[in-house]
């Protein structure tokens, strides 16, 4: 006998990269939602969900969107959870779970948790994976296979509601890790947050070069340099959002980078190849750890 879905009728809204993967998934399983529904301020995007047919339902209005569901994901850059969060809240109903995809997590506390309805479930999360496309066209249903899903239900968050959103990214291929909303900011700042800034810097570094040198640059670039532009390429309005909405973390960690850089300037400077050697070694044994953890 086949395993019932998790949701009865599920509701995607922002079916971009990731929004759009997690309806490919449910698409593709029986286990996951037994209706699902899309919702997009862009009839573009509405239209293109329909000819994709990724969802039983693509409607324009957010609110109605989600009557009736008993799963919503929020799949929009942070910055518009507020005003979603306002729309949306009067016609969630009781028991109903809401999610996100999200890379910061104490902003979609403090955006959401204040509009919950009384009832309704708040269970935040963040698949650590994605692209530099965006879009429905650009989704696939094995966006997330072997990739970390990270999960910060607030404290009180109802047992089986978690349950429910982690059954969900297991089945999505996620491995799944249960953190505070703090904790989380900080870890993505390192290991996502910090890598993107450093890539717009570089990118913004070349293009402000005179022009022959940035010709040359451009027809030159190895493989680190395209690895930055590829980073580089990635969605503008979901970016802007998570340097604003996780500015603390963002800005600690850059202040440790920018130190870290100066003393290997330094090092540079003063001939110390002790020094140098040392942090070659380090990154390549980050590499290898990466490797073996089968996350490169």
């Amino acid at each position: 006998m086949a395993e019932a879905p998790l949701f009865r009728r599920l509701c995607v809204i922002g079916p971009g990269l990731v929004g759009s993967s997690i309806l490919r998934v449910a698409r593709a399983r029986d286990d996951i939602a037994g209706e699902l529904v899309a919702t997009a301020r862009s009839e573009h995007t509405l239209e293109r969900v329909r000819a994709l047919d990724i969802a039983d339902l693509a409607e324009p209005d957010a609110a109605k969107a989600v009557q009736g569901c008993d799963g919503v994901i929020l799949c929009v850059p942070v910055g518009a959870y507020a005003g979603v969060m306002a729309h949306i809240a009067p016609h969630l109903e009781p028991g109903c779970i809401l999610s996100d995809v999200g890379s910061t997590k104490g902003s979609v506390l403090r955006d959401l948790s204040p509009l919950l309805p009384e009832g309704v479930h708040l269970v935040p999360a963040h698949p650590m994976a994605g692209t530099e496309h965006s879009g429905p066209d650009a989704g696939f249903a094995e966006l997330f296979q072997g990739r970390w899903c990270i999960l910060t239900p607030p404290p009180g968050t109802d047992p089986e509601a978690t349950a429910k959103v982690r059954a969900l990214w297991e089945r999505a291929g996620s491995m799944i890790e249960t953190m505070d909303a703090a904790t989380h900011d900080k870890v993505v700042a390192v290991v996502s947050h910090l890598p993107h800034l450093i890539a717009f810097t570089i990118c913004g570094t070349a293009d402000d070069l005179a022009q022959e040198t940035r010709e040359a640059v451009l027809r030159f670039a190895a493989s680190g340099f395209r690895d930055f532009t590829r980073i580089a390429a990635s969605d503008v309005d979901m970016w802007r959002d998570i340097f604003l909405n996780n500015r603390e973390a963002v800005l600690e960690m850059l202040a440790r980078l920018t130190e870290d850089a100066q003393a290997f300037g330094r090092a540079i400077r003063w001939g110390e190849a002790g020094f140098i050697e040392d942090r070659i070694r380090r990154g390549r044994k980050i590499r290898r750890s990466l490797i073996e953890m089968k996350q490169a």
